[in-house]
């Protein structure tokens, strides 16, 4: 009973540091689910005839609208035309100095300091500076369903987006609010007009390792104080 117990206690510390850097390096999951095309809901039940020619159904578009996407289940293309820039910088400087001298008398007790004697001068300054800047940019199309429709003619957009290549992985999750009026003729619309939008942009594969570090050198990382 002692061995075993001494055993599973140096095994459980011998796995601490990986233990410890499987919790540091584990991101938090995208959900696949949250991003799920949303599917046209099914057709009503035909309704008696209410007029001689035409027939005004719950699902009648105006002719001012054309083919433009308005219902739930309808396909959106979002422009990602995304490009941040931010820089800042600032520097100050100072400077200071005095000084205090006084001339001893020539005759009498104090004549025996000289005029070095009683000088004193001193100097302060000080100068820093530092800057900061970053540019992000994002270019790209990923086509999106209406996931709700509102009355107020705003659009809550969702969609993924998932690209398989030799060497990995490579996916683009969208969310948003857009208006109805912002929507092209073409059924797109530019990234820059959707509001509260949610852009995932991320990788698996041999190159998404290769950049990242190694789970021992993230565990120093983690103990280091410096």
């Amino acid at each position: 009973m002692t061995y075993r117990a001494f055993s599973n206690r140096s095994l459980l510390i011998g796995m601490a540091p990986f233990l410890l850097v499987s919790c540091m390096g584990s991101n938090s999951s995208i959900s696949a689910q949250e991003f799920a095309p949303v599917t046209a809901a099914p057709p009503p039940e035909p309704a008696a005839a209410n007029g001689a020619i035409f027939q005004v159904t719950s699902g009648y578009s105006a002719l001012t609208n054309g083919s433009r996407a308005s219902r739930k289940g309808d396909i959106i293309s979002i422009l990602l035309v995304e490009r941040t820039s931010a820089s800042k910088s600032n520097s100050a400087s100072k400077d200071r100095d005095g000084g205090f001298s006084l001339s001893p008398p020539t005759t009498g007790l104090f004549s025996l300091f000289s005029p070095s004697d009683v000088a004193t001068s001193g100097s302060q300054n000080f100068s820093g500076s530092g800057s900061a800047g970053q540019s992000n940019s994002l270019q790209g199309q990923i086509s999106v369903t209406v996931a709700e429709s509102y009355p107020n003619g705003t659009m809550l957009v969702r969609g993924q987006k998932l690209t398989s290549l030799n060497r990995g992985d490579e996916h683009t999750q969208f969310s948003g609010l857009i208006r109805a009026i912002d929507v092209s003729a073409d059924n797109t619309i530019p990234s820059t007009k959707v509001a509260d939008a949610r852009i995932i942009y991320g990788g698996t594969g041999e190159i998404a390792s290769a950049s990242k570090q190694g789970w021992l050198q993230k565990f120093f990382s983690f103990i280091s104080p410096f």
